[in-house]
């Protein structure tokens, strides 16, 4: 790609999208608390039947933290808007995603969403942007949540012309970073995924075809479709959720993930944790390859005593 294919760096990290509004619902809270696997092994598990039922009705469930990253999927589609940015979307990759939870996501929420460019950055190969979406309350103003979705654009280079490679970001680079221990995990989650995980989970907004149709996950390179890694890591920070804090999706302040590898639905996952004051670091491998697929820590406001 040519020097001149961003025209403009600046333009692009001070680019701002249009404010959004998004309304959602008990039944989109319940819907996505399934296609992470809430009760897929224990309907009657009172760690999770919170989350799609209620005895007081649908409108007293409990929201996963991990719902929020569902408010940043299609922002990959309006990046072709940045000015004098070109790239090819087939070579997108989602490279990671970090979630700051301001107070427990509502069961019911009109919300204004803005968005921005807060990274960019020119590594030879790729150029990795970091799109970020602060959600509020529409009524309150009360901020709810943040995303910041890290994507690697493959071939979009070549748009630094200094000596050392452009780069910009808000944040420091070791905020978003964990290394995983050498030592033995501090609990260890095991669960299967079903065959039409990737089908459940898309009703949750998620559209994209690699994850459905098998014909465009052939093209990609894949044996057949493969789950949205955000499914992944629900799944992870789900088994977080109930292993150490107790069931108690409140505790989760903050959520970082790295997405190493791809999962096919019915894949088994295990989540190995390890605590460190507040934070938990995790991994999770499939277990059918041995591989590594996701990454990363989830920080927690508090401990429940009752899980160490």
């Amino acid at each position: 790609m040519s020097d001149d294919s961003v025209m403009n760096p600046e333009l692009v990290i001070n680019h701002k999208f249009p404010e959004v509004t998004h309304t959602y619902g008990e039944r989109d809270v319940a819907l996505y608390a399934l296609g992470i696997g809430a009760c897929a092994k224990d309907a009657l598990d009172d760690k999770e039947l919170k989350y799609v039922y209620h005895e007081d009705g649908q409108q007293s469930i409990k929201v996963f933290p991990t719902f929020a990253a569902l408010f940043s999927i299609g922002l990959t589609s309006q990046l072709s808007q940045l000015p004098g940015f070109a790239f090819d979307p087939r070579l997108l990759l989602h490279g990671q995603q970090y979630i700051e939870i301001y107070k427990p996501l509502p069961t019911n929420c009109l919300m204004q969403n803005k968005s921005s460019i807060v990274g960019l950055h020119d590594k030879g190969k790729a150029a990795i942007l970091e799109i970020e979406v602060v959600s509020y309350e529409k009524e309150t103003g009360e901020p709810l949540c943040m995303n910041r979705t890290t994507v690697y654009l493959r071939g979009a280079v070549g748009f630094s012309k200094s000596s050392q490679p452009y780069s910009f970001t808000k944040y420091p680079r070791d905020q978003t970073s964990s290394k995983t221990p050498k030592t033995q995990p501090f609990v260890v989650h095991e669960e299967c995924t079903q065959p039409a995980q990737a089908l459940l989970y898309r009703l949750s907004g998620d559209y994209n075809p690699l994850h459905s149709d098998p014909k465009i996950a052939e093209v990609a390179g894949f044996s057949r479709p493969i789950l949205h890694g955000l499914c992944t890591l629900g799944f992870a920070v789900r088994a977080i959720i109930k292993t150490i804090c107790n069931g108690d999706a409140n505790l989760v302040k903050a959520i970082s993930g790295r997405f190493l590898l791809h999962v096919y639905p019915g894949e088994t996952l295990i989540t190995e944790m390890w605590l460190q004051g507040l934070r938990v670091l995790y991994q999770t491998k499939v277990k059918e390859r041995n591989r590594a697929v996701l990454a990363g820590f989830v920080d927690l406001n508090q401990l429940r005593s009752s899980s160490l």
